[in-house]
């Protein structure tokens, strides 16, 4: 048989990510030439053809591990180190990286630990591994120019009412149902972290240069944001601020919200150019 440079590629890549090992991958392959993966890699006394690719093997997955340890290292100290290995194994033989850079080989991480819980010890990873997703996927993210004071301010206030706003691209909101928020903090303020109380609480993630923050929010706030994933009028956005405060408290905690977004750069104005939508 006459291996093309692409077939030779097609198997490489199987046994290199083959979940078991090169040898029991090569067991699976009925169409190799005569000799075997000896005709294809060579071998000399040292190593043979299947010890070489077995050296390729061993590369990918640990730098796949090395680079997923970076990305999750809340979901890392949580785990422990083998834990780690075990769920990063079983995550890959699921999730083959399919992007030529490594920022995409985790992404599905978060999923994956709903589906395959570690229920017992760490219940709330999966809500944990979802924060480090995002902030990871906001670093990224395409860059906003945020809305800044002074644009407000030379406007007359009862024109503020008709300005069209968004939420930044660099941003985004999350639905956790654990308060994984102080974990994360623990984790990277080298502290001891305790398993987080369970409940349903919204998390802020956003970008302003290159500095990622993340904070939770409160009910009318992750409603005025998800609805800033479009471009709003700034009045609607007051009424949904204003949601069950009363009438004399209402007109300050607006301006006291508009005023933390204004200095955190989370919004920005609508009419500046097509950019990406923020994550909802």
């Amino acid at each position: 048989m006459s291996f093309q440079l692409k077939d030779l590629q097609n198997l490489l890549y199987r046994l290199i990510t083959a979940p078991s090992g090169v040898a029991e991958g090569l067991g699976t392959e009925h169409a190799l030439p005569a000799g075997g993966l000896a005709a294809l890699v060579d071998g000399d006394e040292r190593l043979s053809a299947e010890a070489r690719v077995d050296v390729y093997a061993d590369m990918y997955f640990y730098r796949l591990l090395e680079a997923l340890k970076e990305d999750y290292p809340a979901t890392l100290a949580v785990l422990g180190e083998a834990n780690f290995h075990n769920l990063i194994t079983a995550y890959l033989i699921e999730h083959r990286p399919s992007e030529p850079s490594l920022r995409g080989a985790g992404k599905f991480v978060p999923d994956f630990l709903r589906r395959h819980p570690p229920r017992a010890q760490v219940p709330f990873v999966a809500d944990l591994a979802m924060l480090e997703r995002a902030i990871i996927d906001v670093f990224c993210a395409a860059d906003a120019t945020p809305l800044e004071v002074s644009e407000m301010n030379a406007l007359e206030p009862e024109l503020w009412g008709a300005v069209k706003m968004r939420r930044i691209a660099v941003s985004a909101v999350l639905r956790a149902h654990w308060r994984v928020g102080e974990v994360l903090r623990a984790v990277e303020e080298k502290r001891d972290w305790k398993s987080p109380g369970r409940e349903r609480n919204r998390i802020l993630v956003w970008r302003r240069n290159s500095r990622v923050s993340y904070r939770e929010i409160a009910s009318n706030e992750a409603a005025a944001l998800a609805m800033l994933a479009r471009t709003t009028k700034f009045a609607n956005v007051c009424e949904v601020l204003a949601r069950g405060l009363p009438q004399d408290q209402a007109p300050q905690a607006i301006r006291d919200t508009l005023a933390r977004w204004l200095s955190e750069g989370l919004i920005t104005r609508a009419g500046r150019g097509k950019r990406d939508q923020p994550r909802s």
